[in-house]
């Protein structure tokens, strides 16, 4: 089969995708608020309670009693220490940039026979006509928290172990495109024998092009 890259049409449809590029920027707002806050608000903390008098160094300090010591030394509730619940924002802030990146680079596309998965962090190729290919399912909780079951393509390179899972529902469909099914099945047959441990392929190719031929799923 030719080289032509088909994208695949993978993903959430497009209002799910804008709830979780908002939800993203949210999330992200508000962890960069909390980081940042304790930075701005310790030195007005600072002087609106007194702490953050000058004092020339620990080694003139260290022979002085604890009740002589600057509040900045002897008191771990001081705004400098205050700093660091910022850190607290940090998951927050992490959380919304893998929900951006999630949306923004979840794609999946074939080129002749090799599938390429791309999730938020990375791409994952595999060649379909030689990897170990099965079916599968992916579950997610609906709106009406009913367990909906997604029915996937699961391909393992029998070389390096990578694998790549590839939903065979399209983004706002009920199934991917029917030119995208039939691409999948011609890949994972290509070259491959219809008989041994080979042949279920060839039964899930028959599938994938039975999908193709009832897109309504009637």
């Amino acid at each position: 089969m030719a080289d032509e890259k088909i994208r695949l049409s993978v993903g959430a449809a497009p209002g799910q995708r804008a709830f979780a590029a908002v939800a993203g920027v949210l999330c992200t707002a508000f962890g960069a608020v909390f980081v940042l806050l304790p930075i701005f608000a310790g030195p007005l903390l600072s002087r609106l309670t007194g702490y953050g008098d000058p004092f020339p160094s620990y080694d003139e300090a260290r022979d002085l009693p604890p009740g002589m010591l600057p509040p900045a030394l002897n008191d771990p509730a001081s705004p400098g220490s205050f700093r660091f619940v910022g850190l607290c924002g940090l998951p927050f802030v992490l959380l919304g940039l893998y929900l951006l990146l999630r949306v923004l680079r979840t794609a999946a596309w074939l080129e002749g026979t090799r599938a390429s998965v791309r999730g938020a962090l990375g791409t994952r190729t595999v060649d379909l006509a030689t990897a170990e290919v099965r079916g599968g399912a992916l579950a997610y909780r609906g709106g009406d928290d009913a367990v909906l079951r997604v029915p996937t393509v699961i391909a393992r390179d029998r070389d390096t172990g990578r694998r790549v899972t590839i939903p065979l529902q399209g983004m706002g469909l009920a199934t991917l495109p029917s030119n995208e099914l039939r691409a999948l099945a011609d890949a994972i047959t290509t070259g491959r024998p219809n008989e041994g441990r080979d042949a279920d392929v060839h039964v899930l190719a028959g599938r994938l092009r039975d999908m193709a031929g009832d897109p309504l799923g009637r």
